[in-house]
């Protein structure tokens, strides 16, 4: 990557410890928590079996940031994983990230939290639903439809990126006013629950056969509930991971930002690990707090909060239930707001992040040149906008729930393979300085791998995952051509 002159826009070195741990616990904390658990208790059908999914999933993500670090720290560089993934196998390897990166994971998360951020004003404000629809037409057999929902998701998008474009202080202190926020927000609800909702009849019924796993049926569909065990239950929980992990996912982004944070090497490493303790510790503790408050199993047809359980919430709000039942109607409320902050803070972090990433793949000759400029205010305003600009399609289009179906296939692959680089670099570059060598190396870098590759198999092989988890292997194969056709076009020499 070509160094900046001096008399051009630099990055500025504005992230402190602090605000890097809010950039990682704000970037993964958006709306998942607050609605995953309803999905994975119907997969796996029991609270033992829901707890042991979160604990895996904290422990995998743990794991990952641990090992991860090693690379942070040896190439603290604007672009992140991107340039890990160069650096251990070179350019095309690095495109096919950046590309998927563009694509779908960081533009598809964008639009997606965005319309859970306008789905969820639509509790305060009820002209913000999806049934409001502002205009429809019909484009060549597609049918087109444009609600206040999407309205507001795409002037959420542009008035976030808009701030980031005037500067990296901007974007953190956004991000530590709602990260903080978001966390003390969590741990009152994690208190109250315990102090003023705790249901002794859904305890009961939660850990009386705590290891009773039965698998059922989503909403709108009449398939009868099945125990499971064995090799089912496994792939159950294969299953149930992928929404587990995708709540727990973007702890990564902080690395994008490697030469705004100051003492990188150091820092790095300890926002990721600080950062993700804390949201898993806060994840597994808020799903205690739904065990303790409502009952796992329910009926979709009950006209109550306990009868509709944690299965059956309504559209799947576990958390708004939980907190209905502890403050009545006004919990609603109450948790429509926090879900406003969280996802407007997760928003924040990550298109703070991505855009970093478009603006390294352009200086190295991989993407459009003109995003390899930084703007005034030290931050590559181009690639933001680049952004902004495919988030908001994703939103037009309505096709980002698709998306984040199959997202989390690719996402969780490039991480093991970035996870093997750590490997690969520990062979190809002995000698190379590593302010901070990976915990545990080699057993927990290695069990990360088989966790994960375990998890991506899962989601190629189960029914229900089977196909979105090709068309993301898809999507990641559709970068070859693209990179044959046009990553050479700007090549320029990378200094080694």
């Amino acid at each position: 990557m070509t160094e900046p002159q001096p008399d051009q826009p630099q990055f500025k070195r504005a992230i402190n410890l602090f605000d890097a741990i809010m950039l990682v616990t704000g970037s993964m904390i958006g709306s998942g928590i607050f609605i995953v658990s309803a999905n994975i208790a119907r997969q796996v059908g029991s609270a033992g079996w829901l707890l042991v999914v979160w604990l895996l999933t904290g422990f995998i993500t743990m794991a990952g940031a641990i090992s991860y670090g090693e690379l942070a720290s040896m190439f603290p560089k604007v672009g992140g994983q991107y340039v890990y993934l160069r650096e251990a196998f070179g350019r095309l390897t690095a495109f096919l990230y950046g590309w998927t990166l563009f694509l779908v994971i960081q533009t598809g998360v964008i639009a997606a939290v965005a319309v859970a951020f306008a789905k969820f004003t639509g509790v305060l404000l009820p002209w913000f639903s999806v049934k409001n629809v502002l205009f429809e037409t019909n484009l060549l057999g597609w049918n087109f439809t444009f609600s206040s929902v999407q309205l507001l998701a795409i002037f959420l998008i542009i008035g976030i990126t808009a701030l980031n474009a005037q500067g990296v202080r901007t974007g953190k202190l956004i991000q530590n006013v709602l990260g903080s926020t978001k966390l003390i927000a969590l741990a009152l609800l994690i208190v109250l629950g315990v102090a003023l909702g705790i249901n002794h009849e859904a305890i009961a019924a939660n850990f009386h056969n705590i290891w009773a796993a039965t698998r059922s049926a989503a909403p709108g569909t009449s398939a009868p509930e099945l125990p499971i065990s064995g090799g089912t239950l496994l792939i159950a929980i294969g299953m149930a991971m992928s929404g587990s992990l995708f709540s727990s996912d973007s702890w990564n982004n902080i690395g994008f930002a490697g030469e705004e944070i100051q003492n990188p090497e150091r820092t790095l490493v300890r926002s990721m690990a600080i950062g993700t303790a804390i949201v898993t510790a806060l994840y597994i503790l808020i799903n205690v707090v739904y065990l303790l408050v409502l009952p796992l199993h329910g009926s979709p047809d009950a006209t109550t909060l306990a009868g509709r359980g944690i299965q059956y919430a309504t559209d799947d709000r576990v958390a708004t239930a939980v907190a209905e039942s502890v403050l009545g109607k006004a919990g609603a409320y109450v948790m429509a707001v926090l879900i406003m902050l969280s996802t407007f803070g997760a928003n924040n972090g990550i298109i703070l992040s991505g855009a970093r990433a478009y603006f390294a793949m352009a200086k190295d000759g991989l993407f459009f040149p003109g995003l390899a400029r930084l703007n005034g205010a030290g931050v590559p305003a181009r690639a933001l906008w680049a952004q902004c600009l495919w988030a908001c399609l994703l939103c037009l289009s309505g096709s980002y729930g698709q998306l984040l179906d199959y997202v989390m296939f690719a996402v969780i692959l490039f991480y093991v393979v970035t996870i093997i680089g750590i490997f690969v670099l520990r062979r190809t570059r002995p000698d190379a300085p590593r302010p901070y060598r990976a915990w545990g190396y080699p057993v927990l870098p290695g069990l990360y791998v088989v966790l994960a590759s375990a998890f991506c198999i899962i989601l190629l092989i189960a029914p229900d995952t089977a196909e979105f988890s090709r068309r993301g292997l898809g999507l990641v194969a559709l970068g070859l051509p693209v990179y044959f056709l046009f990553g050479r076009r700007f090549e320029k020499h990378i200094p080694g």
